[in-house]
């Protein structure tokens, strides 16, 4: 298998500064460990929060900076220590490639709520080396932080589940969102919009998607397979839907009103924040008081829960919409996503791109 404790050279793509721009890079990856898995990337989804780091939107950019968090692999070598994974398997990696294991939510499963957890990028390793992403030739992980793709499921369709489709699982199934029978509804069709609709559609939910134009109604109603499709500015039509919903999940990443979702719950109806946005939201405390209702927020989901997500989704076979492209094209691709012109996520294929 060759020597672990050797740094290995590796080449990727990387941001240098808020401009965003990615250019190649050459860098070494830090030494593995008894427990780490050492992964040959195959492809990388693009996600909004790539664009939000290379960009320095959120004031915590450290460059250079390979972004990608939604990473599938082959495992090429493992630690003495590995017991998770065979050299072979088919892996992937998502948003945290560490975490403290000892504070309430590492020992309850919820790992990706630890305050010391560390970034698959734009990160410090324990070892004092920066963390840098999927969007290159490979990775060095520890097993904890690594989920099995399982077999028969697509690399590139299983890349956008590491993140956009855990995120959506995950506070169904925390806040008791998974029984059949309940009426949601997405707000924003993007990357994790899209799989919002279809894992609530195979929860066996009624589902609406909510969206401020109706250039993506074919696509909600026709391909993704939604219930219904509401306009947000459509005074009426949202007036007739008011207290209906036992949820809204909310995935606008830019700032937006936060009442026409409020005024759409049931009582005990939950708005469920996962756009990471810089700006303060506000709203009116009656909305909430008069209706028992909640607005709360999640962030991606546990290890456990990408492992259970992603069975969930070879059981219902759930694949996300994807468009492909080469590592060249990434600059452009985040241009587009920017403009939110892409249906409904990037995918690079690392593997067979000329890094």
């Amino acid at each position: 298998m060759g020597s672990l404790e050797t740094e290995r050279t590796v080449k990727g793509w990387a941001a240098r500064d808020s401009s965003g721009v990615l250019s190649p890079y050459t860098y070494t990856l830090r030494n593995t460990g008894p427990e780490d898995v050492y992964i040959k990337v195959t492809c990388c989804g693009v996600c909004h929060t790539d664009l939000h780091q290379v960009k320095n939107d959120l004031g915590m950019s450290n460059y250079p900076m390979v972004p990608g968090h939604e990473v599938v692999g082959e495992v090429v070598e493992v630690g003495s220590e590995v017991t998770k994974f065979e050299v072979g398997d088919v892996v992937g990696v998502g948003c945290i490639v560490g975490c403290c294991r000892k504070c309430r939510p590492c020992t309850s499963d919820n790992e990706q709520y630890c305050n010391q957890k560390i970034w698959s990028y734009n990160h410090v390793y324990t070892d004092g080396k920066p963390t840098q992403g999927g969007f290159a030739e490979s990775m060095v992980v520890d097993q904890k932080f690594v989920a099995k793709i399982p077999e028969g499921m697509v690399p590139e369709q299983a890349a956008p589940l590491l993140c956009a489709g855990v995120t959506v699982y995950s506070p169904l199934k925390h806040f008791g969102l998974k029984q059949s029978g309940l009426k949601g509804a997405i707000l924003g069709l993007g990357g994790v919009g899209h799989m919002g609709v279809k894992i609530a559609k195979a929860m066996g939910h009624h589902v609406t998607v909510i969206s401020s134009s109706e250039k993506k109604k074919v696509e909600a109603l026709e391909h993704l397979g939604a219930d219904d499709y509401l306009l947000s500015s459509d005074a009426t039509r949202m007036q007739e839907a008011a207290d209906s919903f036992d949820y809204v999940i909310d995935t606008v990443p830019v700032f937006h009103a936060l009442e026409p979702c409020i005024s759409l719950l049931k009582l005990d109806g939950k708005l469920i924040l996962m756009g990471v946005i810089n700006t303060p939201l506000q709203f009116v405390t009656p909305m909430l008081m008069l209706g028992r209702k909640i607005i709360t927020g999640s962030f991606i989901g546990s290890m456990k829960e990408q492992e259970e997500m992603l069975e969930f989704c070879k059981e219902k076979k759930l694949s996300s919409m994807i468009e492909i492209i080469k590592m060249d094209y990434i600059n452009e691709a985040f241009e587009r996503l920017e403009k939110n012109d892409v249906r409904y996520r990037f995918v690079v294929d690392v593997e067979g791109s000329n890094l």
